[in-house]
């Protein structure tokens, strides 16, 4: 014990809740997280869900953790090494103990570390922390029997007494980083609107966790992590990718003057942004749950020729079943926005775990020269900007578009300046006019931009059927020739790369005149790539980064840019996917690769120490 309470100030810190997946870790990691970016700091976070939907109870693969980097300027990851280590029971000990540094404090629930909690775990002996070799200071506390003394008197059953305990838990982190609970227990009483008797057990348990770390002072320091950056006035809030993703749709479509169609089919992790779209039907979106993937495609191929911005979300393994449908779209020439959560494979892989492994499914997963544009947001917050811009793609140019992003950016979270549609760009269907219904066939182009006209159907004197079926490009009746198919092939990939010129040049950040390693990554890689390029200017490398959002067509400077560089390395989370595009986009180009398939996020640090090794070689 200590007599006197220290509280040292900090820049960056990084709590892992981490327990049974029972146990509401991620419940407690983001209402802690809510609570940081309420209090202005800015936040990043990683949940790391169970592969299994419910492994045996105490089990290795059952350990549920949840993430949450807090700091007092800009944080880009959700950290590689965690300050704080929340273990409700042995096998979250055992799996999280990589994620410790010698200063880690972990906190512990004393009740379910008996015998037979560490033979579920697969211990040896009744020592953890000498098994582990682990020297770090811990806190132990009887969660469990504190949880069951406190609510003994509430008229709750022991297994509903049981589920606070993750909010004991939290309350001691609020105690230890000197946060204030009132917030907390705002978002308890919303989530449980419905129960008050749940509310109010939980909000007594957190008051009942801060106060054991306050009147005990345990025996650490307690932490302040300070707001000092100058951040953009508005309005925030703490916002997942999937949840972004919805919103960018709904703004694409209120800017476009559209109704929005979303049809889906369940899928780990991209079934939240169905849940999310069929909240918002005051808005008129319409949300289908389809039997299959198949049919989730179709139908909003159908939304699409009826005039809606349509959209279909999906992870891998749907975007296989989805290809045909997406053809359809390709050869047909319709608006459609498929958002790929990316996720471990190949088949159902690791479902709750994030790859970057649907980069050349997405370019060329399709029968016959089917060319489509790509995109790929960087961030939570940047799925609102990438679904907007996908869908303005789609709509402007009269195609299917990809959006790709990933497990890590569609669960995790970052704080986020609501905007304003205002400064967004205006989204410009081309629209049949009746100046052109004289004449005027399906597949008429724009001379610039190969982009055929929208005939809502309905429109008078526009009347026409498209389908599967090759068209003739003067009548848009079905046809076989020969020579009319390679004119059609020819102008539907060059209206594709014609799109590069609506799009912004490939942006360098860091050392742009002078770098001796350009680091070059696309999606959700953004924030470790970007750590890492900082890490290393700190040690007084040159070194800059470039970060594709639009994966085809690529920024029109994409080979000035990486032929400026003497040495480029391709970082992403596959075998060298994007690295093998870029090979035959920029010919004779040597590339060094650093790739990773582990279904985790990048570590910074790994990261430097590879292209330190990268920029020291002769």
């Amino acid at each position: 014990m200590i007599d006197e309470i220290t509280v040292k100030e900090k820049k960056r810190v990084v709590v892992r809740f981490s327990g049974d997946s029972g146990d509401g870790m991620q419940l407690a990691g983001t209402i802690f997280s809510n609570l940081s970016a309420v209090l202005g700091n800015d936040i990043a976070t990683f949940p790391d869900y169970p592969a299994e939907i419910r492994a045996p109870q105490g089990t290795i693969s059952g350990v549920s953790g949840y993430q949450v980097h807090i700091g007092s300027d800009k944080v880009f990851t959700s950290g590689d090494k965690c300050d704080v280590l929340v273990a409700m029971n042995p096998a979250a000990l055992k799996t999280n103990a990589k994620f410790l540094t010698p200063q880690s404090i972990i906190i512990i629930d004393t009740d379910t570390f008996t015998s037979k909690d560490l033979e579920k775990a697969l211990f040896t002996t009744n020592d953890p922390f000498s098994e582990l070799g682990l020297t770090n200071q811990v806190i132990d506390a009887p969660i469990t029997t504190m949880c069951k003394d406190s609510l003994k008197d509430s008229g709750l059953d022991n297994k509903t007494i049981v589920r606070c305990k993750n909010m004991f838990a939290l309350g001691m982190v609020c105690w230890l980083f000197n946060r204030p609970l009132d917030y907390a227990m705002h978002m308890l009483n919303d989530k449980f609107a419905k129960k008050p008797t749940i509310a109010e057990a939980n909000i007594k348990i957190l008051t009942d966790g801060y106060n054991y770390g306050h009147n005990t002072h345990l025996s650490v320091p307690t932490y302040r992590v300070e707001s000092k950056g100058n951040k953009e006035k508005g309005f925030y809030t703490d916002v997942n990718g999937n949840l972004a993703t919805a919103y960018g749709l709904v703004a694409a479509a209120e800017k476009a003057g559209l109704q929005l169609y979303l049809g889906s089919y369940p899928i780990t992790p991209a079934t939240d942004i169905l849940h999310y779209l069929s909240k918002f039907k005051e808005l008129g979106v319409i949300t289908v749950q389809c039997e299959d993937e198949i049919a989730g495609c179709c139908s909003a191929i159908g939304a699409a020729f009826a005039g809606c911005l349509a959209a279909t979300t999906t992870s891998g393994p749907g975007l296989c079943l989805k290809s045909e449908a997406i053809n359809l779209a390709v050869i047909s020439e319709l608006p459609l926005v498929v958002v790929d959560v990316q996720r471990s494979g190949p088949s159902t892989g690791m479902p709750t775990k994030s790859e970057q492994t649907d980069l050349l499914q997405a370019l060329y997963g399709r029968n016959g020269e089917s060319p489509l544009p790509v995109v790929a947001a960087m961030s939570p917050a940047d799925c609102f900007d990438a679904a907007y811009m996908a869908a303005k793609i789609a709509l402007e140019h009269m195609t299917p578009v990809i959006l790709l992003t990933d497990g890590y950016v569609a669960n995790g979270a970052s704080a986020w300046k609501i905007p304003s549609l205002d400064t967004y760009p205006p989204i410009q269907p081309p629209y049949v006019t009746p100046e052109i219904q004289a004449g005027w066939k399906p597949y008429q182009r724009d001379e610039e931009t190969l982009v055929r006209r929208w005939a809502i159907p309905g429109t008078e004197g526009f009347q026409h059927r498209i389908g599967g079926l090759e068209k003739d490009f003067a009548t848009g009746s079905i046809s076989t020739d020969s020579s009319n198919h390679q004119k059609m092939t020819e102008i539907r990939a060059n209206k594709i790369a014609r799109i590069a010129d609506s799009i912004p040049p490939l942006e360098v950040k860091g050392d742009k005149e002078d770098a001796e390693l350009l680091i070059v990554g696309w999606g959700g890689t953004y924030g470790h790539l970007y750590s890492a390029l900082e890490v290393m200017q700190q040690s007084g490398k040159k070194v800059a980064l470039a970060h594709f959002q639009y994966l085809n067509p690529l920024p029109k400077n994409t080979e000035e840019v990486l032929r400026k560089y003497p040495k480029v390395v391709v970082a992403e989370q596959n075998t060298g996917q994007f690295a093998s595009v870029l090979h035959d986009k920029v010919p004779e180009l040597h590339l060094y690769q650093f790739n990773r398939i582990k279904g985790q996020p990048f570590n910074v640090m790994r990261l430097v120490e590879s292209f330190t090794k990268i920029m020291e070689e002769k």
